[in-house]
C-alpha cells in the first residue's frame, strides 16, 4: 500500500472528504435548497425557469400501477434513458440506444424486453436506487446524441463535463467518459476514464481510470492528448448560472454535449466527488481559497468566467 505524507497532500492543496464535508457543503450549501439538485424533476424545472438547457423529459412514472401504461410511454420511442429522479452515483441509470419492435438495446448491445423495462421502474418505485432508499420516481429523457468530436473517447454511451463551482465561480473541469467496463455510463467509480480539462482552453491535461494515469482510451485506444472540447465558451458560463439556479455555493455540474442543442446541464450535485482533483493532477483547495479571499462577490456568470479564465490554467 502506498502512503502519501499529510505535509506533501497539505503542499498540493488537495481537499480531503471531511475538509470538503466541513468547510464546504456544510457552511454553503443550505440544507433547505437540497431538493432543488437531489430531485432531478425539480431541478429541471429551476432550469427551465433560469432559461437554462436540459435534455428533453419524456415523461414520468410515479406509482407502480402506471408501469402498465408503459408501452403507450414508449410509443414511436427508440432511444432513451430511464432514471431514478433521487437516484445518486449513476445508479439505477438504463440507456437504450435502439429498438427493433418490443425488443430494446443498450449501447453494450444487450437486448432488454418490455418486461425487462417494467422490473427496472419498479425497483426504481421502491427505492432501490435512491438517495437513503426513499421511494422514487422513474423519469424518461430523449436520449443525448452526442458530438461526433468524442466518439474516438468514449465507447457505448454519452460522455460528459464535471464541473466544480464554488460562489458562481467555475474552479475545475474534467470529461468523463464511458467505456465497456462502465456498461455504457460516466461514472469513474463504475470504470469510466475522467479526463482533466484546462479551464483556460478546454484542453485534455491528464487521463484517469481506476485511480491510475492512462494515455488512450482502453477500448477505442485514441490518446486523449489529441482532445479539445467543442462549445467551451458555451459550457463555462451554463455552469456559472447554476449557482443563480440553486443558490448553492458549492456544486457540481454535469453537463452533456448534444451535436443539435449545444451544451444542456444534465443534473447538478451537492456533494461531488473528490476524484477531479486526480484527473486535473491538482488540489481544489488553493483554487477555493483564491475564490474565498480575492473574487468579486456580485457578478454576472460571464463575469465570473472571465475571473477563473484570468486566474486559473493549467499552469
Amino acid at each position: 500500500m502506498l502512503f502519501v505524507k499529510p505535509s506533501l497532500l497539505k503542499e498540493r492543496g488537495i481537499m480531503g472528504m471531511n475538509q470538503r464535508n466541513v468547510d464546504y457543503i456544510a457552511r454553503y450549501n443550505a440544507r433547505k435548497l437540497y431538493p432543488i439538485v437531489d430531485n432531478k424533476l425539480i431541478t429541471k424545472e429551476y432550469a427551465k425557469k433560469h432559461n437554462i438547457a436540459v435534455p428533453e423529459l419524456i415523461d414520468s412514472i410515479e406509482y407502480q400501477f402506471q408501469i402498465q401504461q408503459l408501452e403507450k410511454v414508449l410509443s414511436g420511442i427508440d432511444k432513451f434513458v430511464v432514471k431514478p429522479a433521487q437516484g445518486a452515483g449513476g445508479k439505477g441509470i438504463l440507456v437504450i440506444v435502439d429498438r427493433k419492435g418490443d425488443t430494446f438495446y443498450k449501447p453494450s448491445g444487450m437486448e432488454v424486453s418490455f418486461a425487462d423495462i417494467k422490473h427496472h421502474i419498479s425497483n426504481i418505485l421502491s427505492g432501490l436506487h435512491s438517495l437513503g432508499g426513499k421511494t422514487d420516481v422513474a423519469m424518461f429523457e430523449k436520449l443525448v446524441n452526442f458530438d461526433p468530436v468524442f466518439e474516438p473517447y468514449s465507447y457505448e454511451g454519452v460522455p460528459d463535463v464535471r464541473m466544480i463551482v464554488f460562489q458562481g465561480y467555475p474552479v475545475m473541469a474534467m470529461l468523463r467518459c464511458s467505456t465497456h467496463e462502465s456498461d455504457g455510463k460516466a461514472n469513474l467509480h463504475q470504470g469510466a476514464v475522467g479526463v482533466g480539462i484546462d479551464l483556460k482552453t478546454g484542453h485534455s491535461l491528464f487521463a484517469v481510470q481506476d485511480g491510475r494515469m492512462i494515455d488512450k482510451h482502453p477500448d477505442t485506444g485514441c490518446f486523449f492528448s489529441d482532445l479539445q472540447m467543442p462549445h467551451w465558451e458555451d459550457i463555462l458560463p451554463l455552469s456559472a448560472a447554476c449557482y443563480e439556479m440553486t443558490r448553492m455555493g458549492y456544486l457540481g455540474c454535469d453537463i452533456v454535449i448534444d451535436k443539435n442543442l449545444g451544451p444542456l446541464i444534465l443534473e447538478v450535485n451537492a456533494r461531488p466527488g473528490l476524484s477531479i482533483q486526480i484527473a486535473n493532477d491538482k488540489g481544489l483547495l488553493k483554487r477555493l481559497q483564491m475564490i474565498e479571499n480575492h473574487a468579486p462577490k456580485s457578478t454576472s456568470p460571464e463575469e465570473r468566467v472571465k475571473y477563473s479564465l484570468k486566474i486559473f490554467s493549467a499552469n
